[in-house]
């Protein structure tokens, strides 16, 4: 039934679109674009958008900028692409007005300017769309084309988080934590870093864990801390995984395993983490879930203390000093 529907679908449209009305001429872009009741084709709707591009419909202007962005069914031209972004949003789709501001701020086939960027994801980010929003909080924070303002940033990240943008939610927990904008307030960190995390920001989640290790807007929890370091860890952060080498080196939150340490310390050493590595070297030279083995102690204490990490070296120094 759906098959047929969009074959008569598509049959009225062309017959439409050939006698010029802009809105056929738009969906039939949109059926070839998405494979609708036809093959898809790029080239197909490419041509179509652009009949009703033309005409100025501003639907098919975005999706015409949008081809030429990513080159489909046309070589890649980001001069284009920007062109039509501009009269679509100069027709107030907010979509629009945020690539076009995107085109500014990378400088993407027009010269780069961070002042006409804010403009247009204002005008973006004014009718509730989340992506100008959070770059419009990212000017303000950095100071890029308007004047530096965390209160302004914190506003706007506000807007972008309650849509549920997962790095909105965490730049405000940053913000909380560290009282940009506003008072310092680890609970109101904890809240918007939990947000993040529950959608697997990985940073939010190692953030989470900190607090819960510090007791900072929490109890003090050692194994809810390890619990959010291993899921930044399983997404391959370096620093969780650090974390969690440490936490099971020392018993925090788990029952202490030298051999979970090694391993957790491995993957971090394995990312070039200076810290993980020196204490990897200190697993070898004391023999603690691993057989003890200068040789790889100096190896990773090597590796630690030539990205100027001060216990490596000292610790080299003395194997050194021991003979080893």
């Amino acid at each position: 039934y759906t098959t047929l529907f969009r074959s008569r679908a598509h049959e009225l449209f062309l017959l439409l679109a050939q006698q010029g009305y802009a809105t056929a001429q738009h969906n039939l872009g949109v059926m070839y674009e998405q494979g609708q009741g036809v093959p898809q084709n790029y080239v197909q709707a490419k041509y179509w958008f652009e009949q009703a591009a033309e005409q100025g419909r501003a639907g098919s202007q975005h999706n015409l900028g949008i081809f030429y962005y990513n080159g489909y069914g046309v070589k890649q031209d980001f001069s284009r692409a920007c062109d039509w972004f501009g009269k679509a949003a100069t027709q107030g789709i907010a979509v629009a007005q945020y690539n076009f501001g995107v085109c500014y701020e990378k400088g993407q086939g027009m010269p780069q300017s961070y002042v006409h960027a804010s403009e247009w994801f204002g005008k973006a980010a004014a009718q509730g769309f989340p992506d100008a929003q959070f770059n419009l909080g990212v000017l303000y924070l950095n100071g890029h084309g308007v004047p530096q303002d965390y209160a302004r940033a914190r506003y706007w990240f506000e807007q972008a988080a309650a849509q549920g943008m997962a790095v909105a939610q965490f730049n405000l927990g940053a913000f909380y934590e560290k009282g940009l904008g506003a008072t310092q307030d680890y609970v109101r960190a904890r809240h918007w870093y939990e947000k993040a995390a529950a959608q697997g920001n990985a940073v939010a989640q190692i953030n989470l864990g900190v607090l819960y290790a510090k007791g900072q807007g929490v109890p003090q929890d050692y194994a809810r801390a390890r619990y959010w370091f291993e899921q930044a860890a399983a997404q391959g952060m370096a620093v969780a995984q650090f974390n969690l080498g440490a936490f099971y080196e020392k018993g925090l939150g788990a029952t202490q395993d030298y051999v979970r340490a090694r391993h957790w310390y491995e993957k971090a050493a394995a990312q070039g983490y200076a810290a993980a590595q020196a204490n990897l070297g200190v697993l070898y030279a004391k023999g603690h879930g691993v057989s003890q083995d200068y040789a790889r102690a100096r190896y990773w204490f090597e590796k630690a203390a030539a990205q100027g990490d001060a216990d490596a070296q000292s610790a080299l120094h003395m194997l050194q000093q021991e003979g080893h």
